[in-house]
């Protein structure tokens, strides 16, 4: 019995040290990181008290185990795996350790309904962890050109045969925005919209409205300043879901980011047609907000082929459009002339990277 506990308490250790590193330095959650920690440090005080027996009874050349063993160590195919394997091994180690608990004549001195509990506790903990790693995965997919759907500047064109067209051009995300139907018939175009994108692997966000965005089954939810408030909204979103913000200032983005937001975005770099009342910014206030926040920046307003590769020397990682997409009769050759404008300064600035090494 010894032995197989010596075995479990291993791979928990193990397993939970994983679940540990991923918190800490890839996501760089402290929250995470510490109830990993005490969970582990818990778990080890509590089988403090038969370590020796426990090293006096393991016999590693003799486990028969070994030979059971598939040749090669697994491989994962991505991190969100590497924390499903590892948290399943420590949620099996702790079931074992529980049913050991259970025997009368057990050495363990902590109760199975503790081990029960540390076992329900990581099933959370891991949810957290993916979801939080497919949100950062999700963020790191804006970069390149975003369309903001603004109904109003559709004329009278359908919402899904645009969103097609501009995904076959080669658009990133989708952020629906709306301020002159219904709920209800919000919602309809918004599941609509999610469908598609989700067929094409295209993000799909909806501005304003949290109930639309949880309904239609949005890859996010986007705030301006006047919004519901950027902390209450990261408690209710789910935290797989991607949470952006508008800012102008230093200030705002530097909050948005203390308040959960994924992305920030940024204008309006230009004078726009867009939007009714808008607050010009300039490339000047991008390249700042680039010094003090670790988000992706987004930069937005009145942005087109004449001043694109501006706002990129600026530092934005990705290109919100409305009207140098939705003002085109050919929307999909105007997104493909965008993205190909991105593709091109990227390029560019990669080569230059190599040739200053």
């Amino acid at each position: 019995m010894l032995r197989a506990i010596d075995a479990n308490l291993d791979r928990l250790g193990e397993g939970l040290r994983v679940l540990e590193d991923v918190a800490r330095f890839l996501l760089d959650d402290a929250d995470l990181t510490r109830q990993l920690k005490n969970l582990r440090h818990k778990l080890v005080r509590d089988m403090h008290p038969l370590e020796q027996q426990l090293v006096a009874a393991r016999k590693a050349k003799e486990d028969v185990g070994v030979s059971l063993r598939p040749p090669g160590a697994a491989h994962h195919k991505d991190v969100p795996a590497l924390v499903k394997a590892n948290a399943r091994r420590v949620q099996e180690s702790l079931r074992v350790l529980e049913e050991f608990a259970r025997l009368s004549a057990t050495p363990l001195e902590v109760k199975p309904e503790e081990l029960e509990h540390s076992r329900f506790e990581v099933y959370e903990l891991e949810h957290r962890l993916v979801s939080k790693l497919l949100r950062r995965e999700k963020s790191a997919r804006l970069a390149g050109l975003y369309l903001i759907l603004d109904t109003q500047s559709l004329r009278g064109r359908d919402e899904v045969e645009v969103a097609a067209e501009a995904i076959r051009g080669g658009i990133k995300a989708i952020q629906l925005r709306d301020k002159q139907h219904s709920r209800a018939e919000l919602l309809e175009m918004a599941q609509k919209l999610k469908k598609i994108c989700a067929e094409k692997e295209v993000l799909f966000i909806v501005n304003d409205y949290l109930d639309v965005a949880l309904s239609a089954g949005a890859d996010g939810l986007h705030l301006g300043q006047d919004d519901l408030p950027l902390a209450q909204a990261r408690k209710l979103v789910p935290v797989d879901k991607l949470l952006g913000c508008s800012c102008t200032t230093v200030s705002q983005a530097e909050r948005a980011q203390s308040e959960g937001a994924d992305y920030v975005a940024v204008g309006s770099m230009y004078p726009t047609l867009s939007k009714e009342r808008f607050e010009l910014v300039a490339p000047d206030t991008l390249r700042r907000i680039k010094g003090k926040v670790s988000l992706p920046l987004i930069a937005i307003g009145g942005i087109d082929q004449s001043n694109i590769e501006e706002v990129m020397k600026a530092g934005a990682d990705g290109v919100a459009v409305i009207s140098a997409v939705l003002g085109k009769e050919d929307i999909e050759g105007a997104t493909r002339d965008l993205v190909t404008k991105l593709e091109q300064f990227s390029l560019m600035e990669c080569e230059n990277g190599k040739s200053n090494l």
